[in-house]
């Protein structure tokens, strides 16, 4: 197919069968959590990457691990910490004195799943190093241009600021991510059969990816990225997104309203929900499933409204139902 090509129907299902596929796959080692996995796959699918938040303990490290193994990608894990060095995450250069001569040391950034697990104990030098390689998808070490292997992509994952130890990041790298996702605690049936799952004949609580299949290769991934932007988006849908972003800069009690990021997350994820369910167009729905995970970090409440204990969640569905959607 064309980069341009509009997906035919037998490329359409087959895509959204193997998207099916790999969500299913990933559930054999997550218990629940079955939105958080399409919110993951579609950000995916999009090219985007993905924050990821909640409590220490909720899968979100196990999530990714079974993505990558699901296409047989690379996968890296950077544990950021307060004395992490940027290099430590890019790589640097190491002067060999046998051969006279620099080498370069690649860091744990060269891969096709990268997890910078609890990025927000970082300060904001380390997490700035994550800047380059999540807009251009390549590193430059000592002038030197290197990229990464693709398909790639970010998972970070962060705790709630309100923990101590935390440092909030910068408005300029929290727009690069395309979705910000809540993890939350599982419901008592999901939390009953992860215990369950967990002591049955299991020493420790180590959790693995043992039983996750590989379905897919990396040049697949890259394939279903082309079919999902190729799906059709209608004009009206369009200005719908527009419409909800640029209401976020007028909202009272929005300091700060999405950029024109907003906008392109809302489309480019509209686009592979729609593939993922099985559709060869976006409609007003789909904008609207999505628009909290691609705005929730793009906005700043005033603090009046966080001292009533307004939450961002509840101001952007109350944007989202005032913001009238084109008919289908």
């Amino acid at each position: 197919m064309n980069d341009n090509q509009k997906p035919t129907l037998s490329h359409l299902k087959h895509a959204s069968l193997i998207t099916r596929s790999l969500a299913q796959e990933i559930s054999k080692s997550v218990i629940g959590q079955h939105q958080v996995i399409d919110e993951i796959l579609i950000a995916m699918l999009a090219g985007g990457h993905v924050l990821i938040e909640g409590v220490p303990g909720l899968g979100k490290t196990l999530i990714v691990q079974a993505l990558a193994k699901t296409f047989g990608g690379s996968f890296s894990r950077i544990q950021f910490t307060p004395d992490l060095m940027p290099s430590d995450v890019t790589g640097h250069m190491i002067y060999d004195l046998k051969n006279e001569s620099f080498n370069l040391h690649k860091g744990p950034i060269f891969t096709h799943m990268l997890l910078a697990d609890e990025i927000n104990r970082a300060p904001a030098k380390t997490q700035s190093a994550l800047l380059e390689v999540m807009q251009e998808q390549q590193v430059t070490i000592e002038g030197e241009r290197i990229p990464v292997p693709q398909p790639f992509m970010t998972l970070a994952t962060q705790n709630p600021l309100e923990q101590e130890g935390t440092y909030p990041l910068p408005e300029a790298q929290l727009d690069r991510f395309l979705f910000k996702i809540l993890i939350e605690y599982p419901n008592q049936k999901d939390e009953e059969k992860m215990v369950s799952a967990m002591t049955t004949g299991r020493v420790g609580d180590t959790l693995s990816v043992e039983q996750i299949k590989r379905l897919i290769n990396p040049d697949s991934v890259s394939k279903l990225r082309q079919v999902a932007a190729n799906i059709q988006v209608d004009p009206a849908v369009i200005q719908y997104a527009v419409n909800i972003v640029r209401t976020t800069r007028e909202w009272p009690g929005i300091m700060i309203g999405a950029g024109p990021r907003g906008g392109l997350a809302i489309i480019r994820a509209a686009k592979a929900a729609a593939l993922l369910a099985g559709k060869d167009f976006v409609t007003p729905d789909d904008i609207k499933k999505i628009a909290p995970a691609a705005l929730r970090h793009r906005i700043t409440l005033a603090p009046e409204l966080e001292i009533e204990g307004q939450s961002i969640e509840n101001i952007l569905s109350q944007l989202l139902d005032s913001v009238a959607a084109p008919r289908q």
